[in-house]
């Protein structure tokens, strides 16, 4: 399975052209039903083929758009991928593809930008978070959604102790004899203890500082991976907001990216659940008050997700609002169909909610506030 990453979803929001197309399907993964896989992707590829006839696009250059995509048919690694779901962007600059844990409706989508809101669940307002794995040898920080993970580059943050304090051997033995102590680390059993702990947090402050520079302005949970005596002097040294009380106890060496994911998602998922809960019941307080942060027509959230004005939103998952918007003269054309030049206006405000960094939960159309296919809270 692949691991879609906030630059993954950056660069597809991006990505600008005269033909960028977006293909979801299901993925069976055993049985018989296997080979339907490629029978259907063939079948999205007609479908894509019909979309680009309507708008007039010469047909040498619909096969020459298309040949990379009609390649994958033949490619077995595509039909190996552990994933509920496929999703593929093809551009004529290249062609990309995930297998993803979330199974997609049959969907393609022809316009000048990717289709991206399918793929918010899997890293948008409702499950981004960070792990910061810590011990003596080892610095990482991982980004996590509720269905991936994945390392983040750390420039500017030592990578061990020894690296930030220029450690002779004696030096780490001696650290390690204050981590056996756990117990009695802070009750100033000796000079050379206290000075140990003293660089050990003076590590720790150099940390704080480099991911200030990565993580300053997100709102994002951050769960600390330590041994036990590391974590409270960590505690001391952040100066990260969003630093969940909770912790992971054990060393992180030992674990794998995806290990730490799934312990870290035992703590932020409920908090995650109860952040949606709060929002909508803010959604609610708001229009019992004809506040009008609460907005759920169509065209005025269109304008505020241009603006940047979009603190939350919430958008209904598999289903398409067809027609253009133009945000010059903030005007919105809806069609019951999907016409030649059309994109799906729910994704263009989750798009650029999202890219103006607003929180985006995609929820069943039941579960929207206001009973809409969408619902937004203002910042003004």
């Amino acid at each position: 399975m692949d691991l879609l990453t906030q630059h993954d979803l950056t660069t597809l929001i991006e990505a600008q052209g005269q033909w960028c197309i977006s293909f979801y399907m299901p993925i069976v993964r055993a049985g018989t039903e296997v080979q339907q896989n490629p029978i259907r992707f063939r079948n999205l590829l007609r479908q894509a083929e019909s979309r680009l006839e309507k708008l007039e696009v010469r047909v040498p250059d619909i096969e020459a758009l298309l040949a990379p995509a009609q390649a994958l048919l033949d490619d077995p690694a595509i039909w190996r991928g552990i994933g509920d779901g496929l999703a593929v962007f093809l551009s004529p600059e290249e062609v990309t593809y995930y297998h993803l844990p979330v199974r997609f409706d049959e969907l393609v989508v022809v316009k000048e930008r990717f289709h991206i809101k399918p793929l918010l669940p899997l890293i948008s307002g409702d499950g981004r978070f960070y792990v910061l794995a810590l011990s003596q040898e080892e610095v990482r920080l991982l980004e996590g959604s509720r269905y991936s993970v994945s390392e983040v580059e750390l420039a500017g943050v030592p990578e061990s102790l020894s690296e930030a304090l220029q450690l002779d051997e004696s030096d780490r033995q001696q650290l390690r004899a204050v981590g056996k102590s756990q117990g009695t680390i802070f009750q100033g059993a000796g000079e050379s203890r206290d000075t140990n702990v003293k660089q050990i947090r003076r590590f720790f402050q150099r940390v704080d500082r480099g991911l200030r520079e990565l993580i300053a302005d997100k709102q994002v949970p951050l769960v600390l991976a330590s041994v036990d005596y590391l974590l409270p002097i960590y505690r001391e040294a952040n100066s990260y907001p969003h630093l969940l009380d909770e912790g992971l106890t054990g060393n992180p060496e030992m674990l794998s990216a995806k290990d730490l994911h799934k312990r870290a998602w035992a703590l932020v998922g409920p908090q995650f659940s109860r952040d949606q809960d709060e929002q909508i019941a803010q959604y609610r307080k708001l229009v019992g008050k004809n506040d009008p942060r609460a907005e759920n027509s169509l065209k005025q959230t269109l304008l505020a997700a241009h603006q940047g004005r979009i603190a939350t939103l919430f958008v209904a998952r598999d289903v398409q609002v067809w027609g253009r918007y133009d945000a010059e003269k903030v005007s919105v054309h809806v069609h019951p169909e999907m016409q030649a030049g059309d994109q799906d206006l729910l994704d263009l405000a989750a798009m650029q909610t999202f890219a103006n960094g607003g929180a985006v939960y995609v929820l069943d159309q039941d579960a929207i506030p206001g009973g809409e296919r969408l619902a937004a809270i203002l910042r003004y």
